[in-house]
């Protein structure tokens, strides 16, 4: 228990806080975590976006342009 309280009296105010990613950033740990969460989600429902696209032109399409010239 001494450590902690040698930590406690170290750090001062910032106790208990959390660390920025970089000093000049005011973005928590956290937060980067969350935005790479985030991130990585949407990048996902892109990925399948642009699959079920394709599939629509590549294959839906031409079947819908034949359908109405026969």
């Amino acid at each position: 228990m001494g450590e902690s309280k040698r930590r406690k009296a170290a750090l001062g105010e910032n106790y208990g806080k959390e660390s920025n990613v970089l000093p000049w950033l005011p973005i928590t740990k956290s937060q980067a975590g969350q935005f790479m969460k985030l991130s990585n989600r949407v990048t996902w429902i892109g990925i399948g976006t642009l699959v079920a696209i394709w599939v629509t032109v590549l294959f839906i399409g031409p079947l819908l342009g034949w359908w109405q010239v026969n």
